[in-house]
């Protein structure tokens, strides 16, 4: 009898084959384009809350896919809360 993977299983499991996608992505940068791809997370804040993870670092990793040519969008900077809130490229097939 097979199980449904979680929730959790999944977005690592899409996670890794991001990465394997193209190895020059970290694991939060490709963390952060499955959580757009997925709508788990819009902006920097909330997904380094969901993840676990110091915000600083999430903004880094999104400044550095933001610098990379169609990897993602910034779309609104909160200057208050240094939240970042992004989107995919409609042309992303990420």
């Amino acid at each position: 009898m097979s199980e449904e993977p979680s929730e959790v299983d999944r977005f690592l499991a899409l996670v890794a084959a991001t990465r394997e996608g193209d190895i020059s992505l970290t694991a939060i940068q490709a963390g952060l384009l499955v959580a757009a791809k997925l709508d788990i997370a819009r902006d920097s804040r909330s997904f380094a809350r969901k993840l676990g993870i110091a915000h600083s670092l999430v903004l880094r990793e999104l400044n550095a896919l933001a610098e990379r040519q169609g990897m993602l969008e910034i779309v609104k900077r909160d200057q208050k809360t240094m939240r970042l809130h992004y989107i995919l490229p409609p042309s992303s097939s990420r």
